[in-house]
């Protein structure tokens, strides 16, 4: 089979596009290798768990789960409670972890539907769901929480006496599971337990795609006609789909804020589907397909250009915003880009295939 360059790089444009900007960037930066290795592994052990969750719909043809937000809004409110229990350490993320489950199947199930409703134009469903599903976070953080839901604590209400400070501070739980097993290698902290935990969820996915409920996601995603006519119930397993994306979804803000050390309650959640969505199509993954290899080589690349991205702005015009105004730009520009390319190499095909009906 003949390799076709042109095809390769066409592709493969987004990471190519991310490893120049890198390469410029990084020298511009000044920061050592040190440094720039710490922050890498910080940014892979806080990002990839919530990225890997976006794999699952994927694969079930439900393209990029925007919903994924429902998820990280779950994570946020099992984090409140076991902050305002005051269960901190490993037992308070494993409390966590348990609470958001049923509040993810329920938004994730609630999602599913909605997405089962609107076949076609499920991202954009997605998108406006997590808007609307925010707005009732808000209302429950912000107006039900003391006067409906007990919260014993004051030091995390608001000084009205209800709703939730705009922080909840997270230090007794702050990097709980990163320090719990660590290594020091050339002065690099490597998390081995986070680490373990991103790999079993990899192993898991892996083995998910082999089992029968995966080969039918699988099979939904290429055909749903033909899904159907195989004896698929094609709108229970893209339900399962989305449910299973928010509940790890959950899972993985609870390990991304357990890392940051606090919750910024109103905001944590309203720009990570964004990030985790623009990083996993900086790795080469598309609307519909993508694997392991895109999201940790998205982690890489899109964190590293929002390490130096700053520093270099700062070096070349003088001023640091510059480098912040191009990273938030670049974020959506490579959402917009991804889905552009999609389009067109679908209305390729459509047209391929309809010049072969015609000579048929």
């Amino acid at each position: 089979m003949k390799f076709d360059l042109k095809k390769f790089l066409a592709d493969r444009s987004v990471p190519i596009m991310f490893i120049i900007i890198c390469s410029v960037c990084i020298p511009l930066s000044g920061f050592s290798t040190g440094y720039l290795l710490n922050e890498i592994v910080t940014r892979i052990v806080r990002n990839t768990f919530l990225i890997l969750s976006l794999l699952i719909p994927i694969m079930a043809g439900m393209g990029l789960n925007f919903g994924m937000t429902l998820g990280a809004m779950a994570g946020e409110i099992a984090l409140i409670f076991t902050s305002d229990w005051q269960i901190w350490g490993i037992p308070g993320v494993v409390l966590a972890m348990i609470l958001s489950i049923p509040i993810s199947i329920l938004l994730g199930t609630l999602c599913g539907t909605l997405l089962n409703k609107s076949k076609g134009r499920e991202m954009i469903t997605s998108y406006i769901i997590s808007f609307f599903i925010n707005g009732i976070y808000q209302l429950v953080v912000l107006y039900m929480m003391g006067p409906i839901i007990p919260i014993i604590h004051e030091a995390i209400k608001l000084p009205r006496g209800y709703g939730i400070r705009n922080t909840v501070s997270l230090l007794n739980l702050r990097q709980s599971i990163d320090n719990l097993i660590s290594i020091n290698v050339f002065g690099v902290k490597i998390p081995v337990l986070s680490f373990v935990i991103i790999i079993l969820l990899c192993l898991f996915i892996v083995w998910f795609t082999k089992t029968k409920l995966g080969q039918d996601m699988r099979a939904v995603g290429q055909n749903m006609e033909v899904a159907r006519a195989a004896g698929i119930n094609v709108e229970r397993t893209r339900v399962l789909s989305i449910v299973m994306s928010t509940v790890l979804a959950g899972f993985g803000m609870i390990l991304y804020l357990q890392n940051m050390g606090n919750i910024a309650t109103y905001s944590s959640h309203s720009q990570i589907g964004m990030f985790c969505i623009a990083a996993l199509l900086v790795g080469g993954a598309s609307v519909d397909k993508a694997s392991i290899g895109n999201v940790f080589l998205g982690v890489i690349l899109f964190h590293l250009m929002f390490i130096v991205a700053p520093k270099a702005g700062t070096v070349i015009t003088g001023d640091s915003m510059i480098g912040e105004y191009f990273r938030v730009f670049i974020s959506y520009g490579v959402i917009t880009l991804a889905l552009v390319m999609y389009e067109a190499k679908k209305h390729k095909k459509k047209k391929m295939a309809e010049g072969s009906d015609d000579e048929k």
